[in-house]
């Protein structure tokens, strides 16, 4: 079977959801659910690096592809997060091509790169996969650049060509707050952003991502071009199933 990168970069339609509850258990759950992807969220979710590692590993049997959207650009916790074995990162509130060849650069060993090295870390199987490990990392890790701010859009072409970017991934909420037209999906500005956004991947070679904020915005965004689509996460399955049950529930007690 293809790899995530190998899917992505041969324009498969890939979907995915957010895990942002810091349990391992609600990860091995919607990891065992059928999504190609998973984005484990250190940005907005309830877990930090530490609870992330615990997670890795509840998926670590799991047909999911684990994707972490870390919260700052850093290097060294970059670099914790890809040891700890996951297989990309997204970037949030990336504003530029230099932040976003910074982000990428990141990533990778030198000579592509400035992330260290360490042969005892899960990543490479505590040391028994080290070589091959690094051999494929660039053919496996996945890089996501977050289009979510009035200067990415305005900086859109430059990071699209941006080396290494692999998917330009769609902030909605953020995104139509900068517009200063939050939630209105349907609004001439935002469509034209995405829009934007879908024709720069195109001329780049680049995927197109985004958060679907409801499974009924798919069509819309599909017809676009985005292939690597998110929607749903672990918390919001919780707060829906509770709240249907008790809905159900308290129906009953009417008739």
């Amino acid at each position: 079977m293809k790899n995530l990168k190998d899917r992505i970069r041969s324009g498969e339609t890939v979907h995915g959801c957010c895990v942002n509850l810091a349990s391992t258990v609600s990860a091995e759950i919607v990891g065992q659910a059928g999504f190609d992807w998973l984005l484990v969220d250190l940005e907005h979710g309830g877990g930090d690096v530490a609870i992330l590692y615990q997670q890795l590993q509840a998926l670590s049997g799991s047909p999911s592809t684990p994707i972490v959207r870390i919260d700052n650009l850093s290097r060294p916790k970059v670099q914790r997060i890809l040891d700890a074995g996951a297989t990309g990162i997204m970037f949030p509130q990336i504003q530029s091509s230099l932040e976003a060849d910074e982000a990428i650069r990141m990533m990778y060993y030198p000579p592509r790169g400035g992330r260290g090295m360490a042969k005892m870390v899960r990543a490479t199987g505590f040391g028994r996969h080290a070589n091959e490990y690094i051999a494929d990392v660039e053919k496996k890790l996945v890089g996501v650049i977050q289009i979510e701010t009035l200067n990415a859009l305005q900086n859109i072409d430059d990071i699209a060509a941006t080396d290494g970017v692999d998917v330009l991934f769609v902030g909605p909420n953020d995104l139509s707050l900068a517009l200063g037209i939050f939630g209105q999906f349907g609004h001439a500005l935002y469509q034209n952003a995405i829009h934007d956004v879908a024709m720069a991947g195109k001329k780049h070679g680049k995927a197109i991502g985004v958060l679907l904020q409801d499974i009924s915005e798919y069509e819309m965004y599909h017809q676009l071009g985005y292939r690597f689509l998110a929607c749903g996460g672990d918390s919001a399955f919780v707060r829906k199933g509770a709240e249907e049950l008790v809905k159900t529930m308290n129906e009953k007690i009417k008739r």
